[in-house]
């Protein structure tokens, strides 16, 4: 579907059969019709498997409407966009142009404050503290000095600095028999560093369809580097309040040892687990806040605006 705010239009899932008539997109899933206007809309994602006419591509093309195609967990597979348009172009240049210190900053501001939001919810879940003597004061002391800090190398630091530190907090939140001390990159060696992994992934491809849906480039990030690194940045601060809450309630309360098997090198998770992690983030995922984080992102690079961090 396509929000008030982002000009994109989203059809998921399988089975849908979409056409159009001339100023309509028309979709036809699990035998509900829904027609919707095309005029604002400027790309249309089809993710998971469905059937679409080719004169209604041809259609959207010519008004000037891209058609990108997704596999179901996100991955991009292709794009047709209107001959002779070189909007991505222009948009990644403006991307390779853009004050990365400052964009840093607030991303960096954006993923403290949620975390913190985070762990004082939690401690108030818990009935008691998860922070030692002093860590709220380099908590808060790292806010203040973040737009102080000259470096994008010394923002980066920080920001690795105080993720270390609320990974370390949350794992004093769980039974230490989880083997939960601090985030690990694959493999991972506990259940909840595996179960973070599908959590973060999931996250990563709904906004990595909402990043290719602002026509931005995906692997010119600013905080993080190489493949990907924009969308690493934006779900940075989104990461506590959709997929981290989840996390830590269900390995607090339903987690047991028949849900996964440790190997000699890695945590699996069973297939059962999985499936309740997917329909979980299902709920917790808010698609419009990817996507209006992704919009805001999109409209401060083309009106070299303030960048307004969601978290």
């Amino acid at each position: 579907m396509m929000s008030s705010k982002t000009p994109w239009f989203l059809v998921s899932g399988f089975g849908a059969h979409i056409k159009s008539s001339q100023d309509r997109l028309i979709v036809l899933q699990k035998n509900q019709t829904r027609e919707f206007p095309v005029d604002g809309m400027n790309h249309l994602l089809l993710i998971g498997g469905h059937t679409i006419q080719t004169s209604t591509i041809t259609r959207l093309v010519k008004k000037g409407i891209y058609v990108s195609f997704f596999e179901a967990d996100g991955t991009p597979v292709g794009t047709l966009r209107p001959y002779g348009d070189t909007t991505p172009a222009t948009i990644r240049a403006l991307q390779q142009d853009v004050p990365r210190h400052r964009f840093a900053v607030g991303l960096v501001e954006g993923a403290i404050r949620s975390r913190l939001l985070f762990t004082q919810k939690l401690e108030e879940t818990l009935g008691r503290p998860l922070l030692y003597e002093g860590e709220s004061e380099v908590i808060h002391k790292a806010l203040d000095e973040l737009e102080y800090l000259i470096k994008l190398d010394e923002v980066r630091r920080l920001h690795q600095l105080t993720a270390d530190m609320y990974y370390e907090i949350l794992s004093r939140a769980l039974a230490p028999e989880l083997g939960f001390r601090r985030r690990m990159v694959r493999p991972q060696h506990d259940v909840v560093n595996a179960m973070f992994s599908v959590g973060y992934a999931m996250l990563y491809g709904n906004c990595m369809v909402s990043v290719l849906a602002a026509h931005l480039d995906p692997d010119i990030g600013i905080l993080h580097e190489g493949q990907g690194g924009l969308v690493y940045d934006l779900i940075d601060p989104l990461k506590a309040g959709m997929i981290d809450e989840p996390i830590i309630r269900i390995a607090a309360e339903t987690v047991s040892q028949d849900d996964y098997e440790l190997s000699a090198d890695r945590c699996m998770l069973s297939d059962e687990l999985v499936q309740r992690l997917i329909k979980l983030f299902k709920s917790s995922l808010r698609v419009d806040r990817i996507d209006e984080q992704v919009y805001q992102m999109s409209e401060s690079l083309k009106n070299r605006e303030m960048f307004k961090v969601l978290y």
